[in-house]
């Protein structure tokens, strides 16, 4: 028995996934501590957009704690703090014609979304929050009322309230206009379903199986938000930071939400980091109406604020857009031909192979690790773990990438092959 099973809590996951003692890593691989390497497709569950140890951002942080800058400082104004918001200003949101407030929570992303649903709240006098089948928002007990995985939820060991679940325009649910079932569901007297302060949606639902909302989708849910008072909230934790091929995942189809979640990749290195965005009408809180001992993270401000140089200074993203069109290629090329059942759904460097037409359980996770004999790891995601979830670093080379790709492919056959 390793002193991980015998001292920390059976709630461990990733590291009953992949069971190796890992010791270094640099940019899209690791190793472990017996020399072997693994390309890395799972990215710190999408903390790690710019990859492992960056040295921009290394170097920075290396320079700020050396000079024995400020670590701690709740919400006390500090340079560190003064320099990400000048960059975040200035790099990010003014380029893109955003006018945000900048709130900073707690350290982490289900912390943002508690901010983000108690805000819209106490903006719209409103208890009720419309999310959506598939969404996944945090584990804490506010965001995880609106997170739909029943395994989560039964974890709670409380019923959740409080929020309306509506049909996310993914599989059955594509046969029929969600958009115009929920605005007759806000219309109906009689139809159960307690007014809304806010929507809160992914535009792409990673936990959920990588579900790509359309363009027309998202206008016409802006636009019904507009109509009927609603606040829209942006989740963009996961799929922000650049991973769908813009900074915003919401840019593609030209929408401004009224509130945007942001932490994984916002600082830059996988330090905890999270942040809300809100229109600066909605900044009614009162001093320390929401706290938290950690929401001032130093170092965080100072990788985020280099993470932000990369994404301005460099092709960052248009190089995603690049890699989105050779994973595409690849998986129409050598992975779906392999069987009909498969399908495939993604955009930038976020994409989702779907096994759950083969009707097999397990079948995917066989996959998955035997990606992770072959050096390669990976996750799952969607109903019953049936998607193997491509989340690479953006700053993968593309030689990794395609040997990432090839394992992939290679295990895939492998246990087709058994089938």
């Amino acid at each position: 028995m390793t002193i991980i099973e015998q001292y920390e809590s059976e709630v461990r996951s990733y590291c009953r996934r992949f069971p190796a003692v890992f010791t270094k890593a640099k940019g899209a691989v690791m190793t472990d501590e017996n020399g072997n390497r693994y390309i890395d497709f799972f990215d710190g569950a999408g903390a790690l957009n710019y990859g492992h140890n960056h040295p921009k951002i290394n170097n920075a942080l290396i320079e700020y704690i050396q000079s024995d800058g400020i670590i701690h400082a709740l919400d006390l104004t500090t340079h560190a703090k003064e320099d990400f918001i000048e960059a975040f200003e200035n790099k990010i949101l003014k380029p893109r014609g955003l006018d945000y407030k900048l709130m900073f929570c707690g350290a982490t992303g289900t912390n943002s979304v508690e901010a983000a649903l108690k805000l819209a709240r106490k903006v719209k006098k409103r208890n009720n929050i419309l999310a959506f089948s598939g969404a996944f928002h945090g584990m804490s007990l506010g965001s995880l009322a609106a997170t739909t995985e029943a395994k989560a939820r039964k974890g709670a060991g409380v019923p959740l309230g409080n929020v309306s679940f509506m049909p996310f325009p993914f599989g059955f649910n594509k046969s029929f206009d969600t958009i115009a079932y929920i605005e007759n569901v806000l219309k109906d007297d009689h139809s159960g379903v307690d007014y809304p302060a806010a929507i809160i949606v992914e535009t792409v639902q990673a936990e959920g199986g990588i579900c790509v909302a359309d363009i027309e989708w998202l206008q016409r849910l802006r636009d019904l938000c507009d109509r009927f008072d609603i606040l829209l909230i942006c989740d963009d934790i996961q799929v922000g930071c650049g991973r769908t091929g813009n900074f915003f995942s919401f840019e593609r189809a030209g929408i401004v939400p009224d509130m945007v979640t942001l932490s994984k990749s916002i600082s830059g290195s996988g330090l905890p980091m999270a942040m809300l965005l809100l229109k600066p009408e909605l900044d009614i809180w009162l001093p320390a109406e929401h706290n938290g001992t950690f929401r001032g993270n130093q170092l965080g401000f100072i990788g985020a604020k280099a993470a932000v140089e990369i994404v301005d200074e460099t092709n960052l993203l248009e190089d995603v857009k690049r890699k989105e069109a050779l994973v595409n290629d690849y998986i129409e090329q050598n992975i779906l031909p392999l069987d009909k059942r498969i399908s495939h759904r993604g955009i930038g460097l976020i994409h989702g192979i779907d096994m759950s037409e083969f009707n097999i359980d397990g079948l995917a996770d066989r996959i998955a690790k035997r990606c992770f004999d072959f050096g390669l790891i990976i996750e799952l995601a969607g109903r019953k773990d049936s998607v193997i979830k491509l989340l690479p670093p953006l700053v993968i080379p593309d030689d990794e990438l395609m040997k990432g790709l090839d394992i992939i492919a290679a295990s895939m056959r492998e246990k087709l092959a058994e089938l």
